[in-house]
Protein backbone atom coordinates (compact mmCIF):
# COMPACT_ATOMS: atom_id res chain seq x y z
CA UNK A 1 0.00 0.00 0.00
CA UNK A 2 1.18 3.43 -1.02
CA UNK A 3 1.77 6.18 1.42
CA UNK A 4 -0.93 8.38 -0.36
CA UNK A 5 -3.33 5.34 0.51
CA UNK A 6 -2.03 5.59 3.89
CA UNK A 7 -2.80 9.48 4.19
CA UNK A 8 -6.44 9.02 2.43
CA UNK A 9 -6.79 6.25 5.77
CA UNK A 10 -6.06 9.80 7.90
CA UNK A 11 -8.35 11.06 6.01
CA UNK A 12 -10.85 8.86 6.22
CA UNK A 13 -10.69 8.57 10.12
CA UNK A 14 -10.52 12.44 10.36
CA UNK A 15 -6.85 11.49 12.19
CA UNK A 16 -6.09 15.49 12.76
CA UNK A 17 -3.20 14.85 14.87
CA UNK A 18 -1.68 13.13 12.33
CA UNK A 19 -2.57 15.55 9.72
CA UNK A 20 -1.35 18.49 12.34
CA UNK A 21 2.54 16.30 12.48
CA UNK A 22 2.60 15.95 9.11
CA UNK A 23 2.27 20.11 8.00
CA UNK A 24 5.08 20.25 10.00
CA UNK A 25 7.43 18.67 7.41
CA UNK A 26 6.54 22.41 4.87
CA UNK A 27 8.23 24.47 7.92
CA UNK A 28 12.42 24.25 8.22
CA UNK A 29 11.99 24.23 12.39
CA UNK A 30 9.21 22.19 12.80
CA UNK A 31 10.16 19.26 10.84
CA UNK A 32 11.07 17.03 13.43
CA UNK A 33 8.24 16.96 14.46
CA UNK A 34 6.57 15.42 11.13
CA UNK A 35 9.41 12.94 11.14
CA UNK A 36 7.55 9.88 13.66
CA UNK A 37 4.43 10.50 11.51
CA UNK A 38 5.87 9.98 8.26
CA UNK A 39 7.77 7.05 9.62
CA UNK A 40 4.24 5.49 10.18
CA UNK A 41 3.35 6.13 6.54
CA UNK A 42 6.54 4.25 5.35
CA UNK A 43 8.21 7.63 4.19
CA UNK A 44 11.58 7.79 4.45
CA UNK A 45 12.94 10.76 6.21
CA UNK A 46 15.30 12.04 3.20
CA UNK A 47 13.01 11.35 0.80
CA UNK A 48 12.20 14.75 0.10
CA UNK A 49 9.58 14.53 -2.58
CA UNK A 50 7.61 12.03 -0.59
CA UNK A 51 7.50 14.00 2.64
CA UNK A 52 6.74 17.08 0.78
CA UNK A 53 3.63 15.66 -0.85
CA UNK A 54 2.59 14.37 2.74
CA UNK A 55 2.68 17.69 4.28
CA UNK A 56 0.91 18.86 1.24
CA UNK A 57 -1.69 16.55 1.48
CA UNK A 58 -2.39 17.09 5.33
CA UNK A 59 -2.57 20.95 4.23
CA UNK A 60 -5.25 20.46 1.97
CA UNK A 61 -6.33 17.06 1.51
CA UNK A 62 -8.82 17.72 -1.36
CA UNK A 63 -7.91 15.79 -4.78
CA UNK A 64 -8.69 14.30 -7.88
CA UNK A 65 -7.63 12.43 -10.09
CA UNK A 66 -6.98 13.98 -13.64
CA UNK A 67 -4.65 16.49 -14.92
CA UNK A 68 -1.24 17.70 -13.43
CA UNK A 69 -0.52 21.06 -11.73
CA UNK A 70 -1.10 23.07 -14.61
CA UNK A 71 -4.65 21.89 -14.67
CA UNK A 72 -4.83 22.62 -10.88
CA UNK A 73 -2.93 26.11 -11.33
CA UNK A 74 -5.52 26.93 -14.51
CA UNK A 75 -8.60 25.94 -11.98
CA UNK A 76 -7.05 28.37 -9.68
CA UNK A 77 -7.28 31.42 -12.37
CA UNK A 78 -10.81 30.35 -13.34
CA UNK A 79 -11.76 30.44 -9.51
CA UNK A 80 -10.54 33.59 -9.28
CA UNK A 81 -11.94 35.07 -11.72
CA UNK A 82 -9.21 36.12 -14.58
CA UNK A 83 -9.34 35.75 -17.95
CA UNK A 84 -6.75 36.34 -20.48
CA UNK A 85 -6.16 40.03 -21.26
CA UNK A 86 -6.45 41.22 -25.00
CA UNK A 87 -3.34 43.58 -24.32
CA UNK A 88 -1.20 40.31 -24.23
CA UNK A 89 -0.37 41.43 -20.36
CA UNK A 90 0.10 38.07 -17.67
CA UNK A 91 -2.70 37.74 -15.33
CA UNK A 92 -1.35 37.18 -12.02
CA UNK A 93 -1.81 33.42 -11.85
CA UNK A 94 -0.27 33.44 -15.21
CA UNK A 95 2.59 34.91 -13.50
CA UNK A 96 2.97 33.03 -10.68
CA UNK A 97 2.26 29.99 -12.85
CA UNK A 98 5.80 30.93 -14.96
CA UNK A 99 7.73 31.82 -11.50
CA UNK A 100 6.71 27.87 -10.67
CA UNK A 101 7.46 26.81 -14.11
CA UNK A 102 11.12 28.66 -13.92
CA UNK A 103 12.56 27.17 -10.69
CA UNK A 104 15.12 24.59 -10.18
CA UNK A 105 14.87 21.70 -8.44
CA UNK A 106 15.76 23.31 -4.66
CA UNK A 107 13.17 26.15 -5.73
CA UNK A 108 9.83 24.15 -6.79
CA UNK A 109 8.50 23.07 -3.81
CA UNK A 110 8.18 26.20 -2.03
CA UNK A 111 6.82 28.04 -5.03
CA UNK A 112 4.02 24.74 -5.28
CA UNK A 113 3.43 25.40 -2.01
CA UNK A 114 1.94 28.84 -2.40
CA UNK A 115 0.17 27.18 -5.08
CA UNK A 116 -1.24 24.62 -3.03
CA UNK A 117 -2.24 27.20 -0.40
CA UNK A 118 -3.97 29.08 -2.90
CA UNK A 119 -6.04 26.10 -4.06
CA UNK A 120 -7.20 25.51 -0.79
CA UNK A 121 -8.51 28.99 0.10
CA UNK A 122 -10.47 28.27 -3.23
CA UNK A 123 -11.59 24.46 -2.66
CA UNK A 124 -9.52 23.66 -5.78
CA UNK A 125 -8.85 19.78 -5.70
CA UNK A 126 -4.94 18.77 -6.84
CA UNK A 127 -3.64 15.29 -7.97
CA UNK A 128 -0.93 14.32 -5.33
CA UNK A 129 -0.44 11.22 -7.10
CA UNK A 130 0.78 12.92 -10.13
CA UNK A 131 2.34 16.23 -8.12
CA UNK A 132 5.05 13.60 -6.38
CA UNK A 133 5.75 12.19 -9.87
CA UNK A 134 6.14 15.24 -11.63
CA UNK A 135 8.54 16.96 -8.59
CA UNK A 136 10.14 13.22 -8.51
CA UNK A 137 11.34 13.93 -12.51
CA UNK A 138 11.31 17.54 -12.24
CA UNK A 139 12.90 18.87 -15.51
CA UNK A 140 11.80 20.53 -18.98
CA UNK A 141 9.59 17.40 -19.98
CA UNK A 142 7.52 18.01 -16.97
CA UNK A 143 7.26 21.85 -17.28
CA UNK A 144 6.45 21.30 -20.77
CA UNK A 145 3.45 19.06 -19.91
CA UNK A 146 2.38 21.89 -17.01
CA UNK A 147 2.24 24.20 -19.35
CA UNK A 148 0.23 22.91 -22.10
CA UNK A 149 -2.37 21.51 -19.27
CA UNK A 150 -2.04 25.25 -18.26
CA UNK A 151 -2.31 27.36 -21.46
CA UNK A 152 -3.63 24.53 -23.60
CA UNK A 153 -5.68 22.23 -21.47
CA UNK A 154 -7.02 19.17 -23.24
CA UNK A 155 -4.32 19.57 -25.74
CA UNK A 156 -1.52 17.12 -25.08
CA UNK A 157 1.93 18.89 -25.76
CA UNK A 158 4.00 18.35 -28.85
CA UNK A 159 6.18 15.05 -29.35
CA UNK A 160 9.85 15.27 -31.23
CA UNK A 161 7.93 12.86 -33.65
CA UNK A 162 5.36 15.63 -34.19
CA UNK A 163 7.88 18.33 -35.13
Amino acid sequence: MSYLDELRKCKARDDRGMMANLRCILVENKKHRAWPALNRLGVPIKDETRSFIAGLYATHPEEYFGGNFGSTCKAIQRERGEAANKDNKLTPIERRFQHVLAAERDEVCSRVLRMVRMAKALKVRINYTQLASDLKDWGDDTKTKWAAEFWTPGVPPATEEDV
